[in-house]
C-alpha cells in the first residue's frame, strides 16, 4: 500500500506521515528542500531563493522523493505535491489548516516572531504555488485529486492518523 500525503507548511505533513507509516509499519518518506538544503550546505532561505530563480531545484526534489516511494513496495509518502506526483498511490491525503495555526506550529518548531513566521509562510505559500503551476501546471490549492480532505486545526495528530488509517483499511468508505 502507498500513501501520499500532501498539504502546505504547518498543517502537520511530517507529523502525520510519520505517524500514519508507524501505525501501519510502513516506510516512511519525506525528503524536502529542508534535507537537501542539508546536504548542499545550506540554508532553508538560501535553498527556497535559489529555487525560486531555477527550477531544477524542485525537479531534483520531486524526482528524488517520487523515485524513493516508487522503489518502495509500501510507504508513506509526505510532501507537498505527493498526491499529485505519485498518481499510483491508493490513498491520496490533503491536509489543510488555517495561516494563523500553520504559523503557530512553524514558530513552535522554528522559533522566531509569529509576525516574521506568518509573513515568510505566506510568502512561501505564494512562491510555491507559482512555482509548482509553472514548472508542473499543478494547482496546489486545488486538492481535488486528494481520496481524503481532513482540516488539521482542531483534530490531534493521533486522531488524524487514525483517520487515515480507518480510510486506508476501507477505500470503499468516505469520511
Amino acid at each position: 500500500m502507498k500513501i501520499a500525503i500532501s498539504g502546505k507548511s504547518g498543517c502537520g505533513n511530517t507529523t502525520i506521515s510519520r505517524l500514519v507509516s508507524e501505525m501501519l509499519g510502513l516506510h516512511f518518506i519525506n525528503f524536502t528542500f529542508r534535507n537537501l538544503a542539508l546536504e548542499k550546505g545550506l540554508s532553508l532561505p538560501e535553498i527556497l531563493a535559489l529555487a525560486q530563480q531555477d527550477d531544477t531545484w524542485d525537479r531534483e526534489l520531486d524526482k528524488r522523493q517520487v523515485l524513493m516511494a516508487q522503489q518502495e513496495k509500501d510507504c508513506v509518502l509526505g510532501s507537498r505535491l505527493a498526491i499529485w506526483m505519485l498518481p499510483e498511490a491508493d490513498l491520496k491525503v490533503y491536509l489543510r489548516a488555517q495561516a494563523k495555526t500553520r504559523a503557530n506550529r512553524i514558530l513552535n518548531r522554528e522559533g522566531g516572531t509569529l509576525e516574521a513566521v506568518a509573513a515568510f509562510t505566506q510568502e512561501r505559500d505564494f512562491q510555491d504555488r507559482e512555482r509548482y503551476l509553472r514548472i508542473y501546471q499543478i494547482d496546489n490549492d486545488d486538492y481535488a485529486v486528494a481520496d481524503l480532505v481532513i482540516d488539521t486545526d482542531t483534530i490531534a495528530p493521533e486522531e488524524i492518523a487514525r483517520r487515515i488509517i480507518e480510510r486506508a483499511s476501507f477505500p470503499s468508505c468516505h469520511s
